[in-house]
């Protein structure tokens, strides 16, 4: 059962701004002290992990409420009768009766918060190119006032380049989820469980956030899945697919990695090999979730300008597949800015 998503990224945003929520104008989180005082990178992620629990604390007080309203009040017939092992208990699906009986809690924008973080090491900690009060500042003008600044934090390490200065930053968050959430006991006798699905709500968690970091403006929609950020991947889908493969996905629910090509990338029988080759490499490598859209950018944009002379084209969402013209335009544009890969 799904009980809801996580926003990873909001929940460091509230690390930089004392748990106030510039959103709802509300504080909403801990206030874990001024992060200019934060004397060293562990410091840092030390009150993201501590933000991180007190979050997941509540989000899971919530999602058992839903969980027993849905046991009470919700009762699936036709889907008990269908899924192995209600019957043989006669206990209903939402009540906890099937076979294989896990909740999910879907954890959206590792990527966004990998590369943040990357680049606050990097250019904070390490290299002292910038210091945070000139970081929060530029995030609150959503880097306006601060060009300089966010071309200097593009140039840290990032997921999906087979860096393992970016890679080792996405394990040690994903270890923190891990830690806060999987094996919790839940009201049907499930036990809880972390997935990297995020369907579409990267797009809404992106719109209530302000600026990030790692060069993200506000309101941008933050990556989908354990996909890299937009254009963050530069060395190619096969270095992507390694930095994925350092998150041990054995352990998750699920994860998620998009992917897009040019179909001139997949023509004939070399393409198909080469890509048939990209798959079976990652799945060797214990990768969970691989998907692609084989298109070209322009016709995207083509498509959204006309969207009646595209009435059938279909594109790869997060985990489904629907038509172009159903998807609102921050959707549309979220996967026109998707990389264009190369083999």
């Amino acid at each position: 059962m799904l009980t809801g998503y996580l926003n990873v990224p909001k929940i460091f945003e509230l690390v930089l701004f004392r748990g106030y929520d510039h959103y709802t104008k509300k504080q909403v989180g801990l206030d874990l002290g001024d992060p200019k005082q934060f004397e060293n990178y562990d410091a840092l992620f030390d009150a993201f992990k501590k933000q991180l629990q007190y979050v997941v604390d509540t989000k899971v007080a919530g999602n058992h409420l839903i969980e027993r309203m849905y046991m009470t009040h919700m009762p699936v017939p036709l889907l008990s009768v269908i899924t192995d092992d209600c019957i043989q208990k006669g206990v209903d699906y939402n009540a906890g009766g099937a076979r294989y009986n896990t909740s999910y809690i879907q954890v959206v924008g590792i990527s966004t918060i990998t590369d943040s973080l990357s680049a606050m090491k990097t250019h904070i900690f390490d290299e002292s190119s910038f210091d945070m009060a000139r970081l929060l500042d530029a995030l609150k003008s959503d880097f306006v006032n601060d060009d300089e600044l966010w071309h200097l934090v593009d140039t840290a390490p990032k997921y999906g380049n087979d860096d393992e200065r970016a890679d080792d930053i996405l394990v040690d968050v994903a270890d923190a989820l891990q830690e806060v959430i999987a094996g919790r006991d839940t009201p049907k006798g499930a036990k809880t469980v972390v997935e990297f699905l995020p369907t579409t709500s990267h797009i809404y968690f992106g719109q209530v956030m302000e600026a990030s970091p790692n060069g993200r403006k506000k309101g941008k929609p933050l990556a989908d899945g354990i996909s890299p950020e937009k254009g963050a991947d530069r060395k190619g889908p096969t270095a992507v697919i390694r930095s994925a493969a350092r998150l041990d996905q054995l352990k998750t629910g699920g994860a998620l990695l998009n992917q897009k090509f040019t179909p001139s990338v997949v023509e004939g029988e070399q393409g198909l090999a080469n890509m048939a080759a990209l798959i079976r490499s990652y799945f060797i490598m214990d990768g969970h979730h691989i998907q692609f859209n084989v298109i070209d950018r322009q016709t995207l944009l083509d498509a959204q300008k006309n969207p009646k002379e595209y009435k059938d084209l279909i594109v790869r969402v997060a985990g489904y597949s629907d038509y172009f013209n159903n998807l609102d335009k921050a959707l549309q544009d979220e996967i026109i800015a998707r990389t264009e890969q190369i083999l």
